[in-house]
């Protein structure tokens, strides 16, 4: 089956990374009309009519020139302004969360320029000072880079790596096996969705799979193999997929990250979901599609 959440990858670009410090070739491509920039407000985007308006360069505002790259012969730009541009403008301004309805869509094609787009305004947003010496940071190499004016360090975009899994326990495929979802106490009542948890330094994603089910719902989790990732920059995560196979079945909760956790059956799964008590995550995540790999098909229902 296909995968939902692979799609938000379909319409990758040329990043063009060669050309981001040839200033000559930059401005002669943002000299060039063809080329399209989606304006940034701090770190929100303002869709017109449901799509998302990429402009002309000398439609756009004063701000940071972001190099997005080349699709389709059309070279992609970002600019990022202030939260001022938002706040002085008619028309609702979203952070990416906002827009991944409409990405799902007919916009799934600018998925990837977008999730870089507003990567890069996350990261420029959060980082203001050198952390070596507390100095002013200068923007360079179209946007993916900044140096230190003071110490002369170079700061790089993050990208922290998150593991996301679906652990079952039972006969694969059989009528018996069951899957294990958990909820956090944040959510809306019935939201549930898969465990994840951030990579931790030195460790492998399968350990970090194996620990963070132990920390979270006290599994002890065997084999883990590996399903797929997403980039997921809210802020800047890469969420790595996985399947695990549960070596124990009692569960025990942390009270802390997770409120609640469940063995489901497939049956389970589809009677609660079509009811309405189960509320899964939306189909363009990652987790759905662990959700619905697992289950063998498309299910009801979703944030």
């Amino acid at each position: 089956m296909n995968h939902p959440h692979l799609l938000l990858t379909a319409g990758t670009h040329d990043r063009l990374g060669v050309h981001r410090k040839d200033e000559a070739w930059l401005a002669e491509r943002w000299d060039d009309d063809r080329s399209r920039v989606l304006v940034v407000s701090g770190t929100l985007v303002r869709p017109v009519e449901g799509t998302l308006p990429w402009v002309a360069p000398g439609e756009a505002p004063d701000g940071l020139r972001v190099l997005l790259g080349e699709r389709d012969g059309t070279t992609h730009w970002a600019v990022i302004t202030g939260p001022e541009v938002a706040a002085s403008q008619e028309g609702e301004w979203y952070p990416l969360r906002g827009l991944l309805p409409g990405l799902a869509g007919d916009g799934v094609v600018d998925a990837p320029l977008v999730f870089h787009a507003l990567g890069l305004a996350e990261w420029h947003w959060a980082t203001r000072h050198c952390p070596r010496c507390g100095g002013a940071l200068a923007a360079t190499a179209a946007g993916h880079e900044l140096r230190c004016t003071q110490c002369g360090r170079t700061q790089f975009p993050r990208t922290d790596p998150a593991v996301i899994m679906l652990v079952a326990t039972g006969e694969p495929g059989s009528d018996d096996e069951r899957c294990l979802l958990g909820r956090s106490p944040q959510w809306p009542a019935g939201r549930f969705s898969t465990l994840a948890g951030f990579c931790e330094p030195g460790e492998t994603l399968e350990d970090a799979v194996r620990r963070e089910v132990a920390e979270e719902a006290g599994i002890t989790v065997g084999e883990v193999t590996y399903f797929g990732n997403q980039p997921w920059p809210l802020p800047q995560s890469l969420m790595l997929g996985f399947l695990g196979r549960a070596l124990t079945t009692d569960i025990h909760i942390d009270e802390d990250e997770i409120e609640d956790a469940r063995w489901l059956t497939r049956a389970e799964m589809r009677e609660q979901a079509a009811a309405g008590t189960l509320v899964l995550p939306g189909g363009v995540s990652i987790s759905r599609s662990l959700i619905e790999h697992w289950y063998g098909g498309p299910l009801p229902g979703s944030w």
